[in-house]
């Protein structure tokens, strides 16, 4: 209806609420707010409220638990990426699309709140820990291919070992975006149906708020959740996030990434030379071993051969004095004589000494 006294829109409730809602919705489509979280609370496990104020003023929040992706409390300093808008019941407020926490002192907090719950969880322990494969062959990475860590690893990895198949996804690694890209990436390569031996996902250095996107909740998750063993390398050697505790392996730069997944084939080469030198040497004393070892053997035969040949030498000379002994002959040398024919009187008997054959005849025979 229209008051035609004065050209004034008359409007009802319900139509000043949507016409007021579509032009905040014109003006104001998406818009950062910082400010400080007041009132913090969770209905029914689903739902998000808190103020959000500063110290000219407070506006009302509302958000759905799963957009939630970095804890936050009352006090904390955060940034809103909302839309304006006006409640049917006339309350004005902000529908909240993400939130992330402004600010090193909230960062650190948002932080150790969520390391405490995954912590309680065992999310982080190391016997979820998987060991990496010493010499893979197929490896997945997850980082910009324009920033200069990914840059370093790639040559590293290339200078040390080569040869291997790598898979790229390029993602953002810091900002709003970020955090979904990377879990996008992480489940591309968990659902191929040849799976990388390992899941590399890196970014160079950078201030706690460009690291931020690693302690996201949901990216931290996912990597816990990997089929594939993981390896993190964000920042540098002093930056902790929280995708560092959930990977299978932390790794202190991207550079280290490379270093952690393989080997320097030029160790390997030198080691290989080395434990060949060692074989050889070893081989050479065992054929030492072996030959002084036949010597010795063969000594030992000969020695047993010529104790044996002596000692038939011996037996058989024995045996010789024995024939020797009662041999005929030396019965004769005695002074012994052979008598042959019958011992009858009158038959002829042949004598034989050692020197004379003798016949004689019998005259006489008597019993002894």
């Amino acid at each position: 209806m229209e008051n035609t006294s004065n050209q004034t829109p008359l409007l009802s409730v319900s139509d000043f609420l949507a016409i007021v809602n579509q032009t905040l919705e014109y003006a104001y489509p998406s818009i950062e707010i910082e400010g400080e979280v007041a009132s913090f609370k969770i209905n029914q496990g689903k739902y998000v409220f808190f103020d959000l104020k500063d110290a000219g003023g407070s506006v009302g929040c509302f958000m759905t638990v799963w957009q939630l992706r970095v804890p936050i409390e009352d006090g904390m300093k955060v940034i809103v990426r909302a839309n304006p808008k006006i409640t049917q019941w006339g309350k004005f407020s902000l529908t909240v699309q993400s939130i992330r926490p402004s600010g090193e002192g909230s960062l650190k907090k948002s932080y150790e709140l969520l390391k405490t719950k995954l912590e309680g969880e065992g999310l982080f322990n190391e016997e979820r820990k998987r060991p990496l494969p010493a010499m893979p062959t197929h490896i997945g990475v997850i980082s910009s291919t324009q920033a200069a860590g990914y840059a370093d690893f790639i040559k590293i990895i290339g200078d040390r070992w080569g040869g291997m198949k790598i898979e790229v996804a390029h993602t953002q690694v810091q900002g709003e975006a970020a955090p979904d890209q990377m879990i996008r990436a992480i489940r591309h390569f968990n659902e191929q149906p040849e799976l990388p031996q390992i899941l590399v996902i890196i970014r160079g250095g950078g201030s706690a708020d460009d690291l931020s996107s690693f302690n996201d909740e949901l990216l931290v998750r996912e990597i816990a959740a990997s089929r594939i063993p993981t390896v993190v390398g964000v920042g540098h050697e002093i930056d902790e996030t929280l995708a560092d505790f959930a990977a299978d392996v932390r790794a202190a730069t991207p550079s280290n990434a490379a270093q952690l997944i393989v080997p320097d084939k030029r160790e390997i080469v030198a080691e290989t030379r080395h434990a060949m030198k060692r074989i050889l040497s070893r081989v050479a004393y065992a054929i030492d071993e072996l030959r002084a070892s036949a010597r010795e053997s063969i000594s030992t035969m000969y020695q047993a051969i010529e104790t044996g040949i002596s000692s038939a030498e011996q037996a058989l000379q024995d045996k010789r004095s024995l024939l020797s002994a009662y041999s005929p002959m030396a019965v004769l040398e005695r002074g012994y004589a052979i008598v042959r024919g019958k011992q009858t009187v009158g038959e002829k008997l042949h004598i034989s000494t050692n020197v004379n054959e003798i016949t004689a005849e019998v005259t006489d025979v008597k019993k002894r």
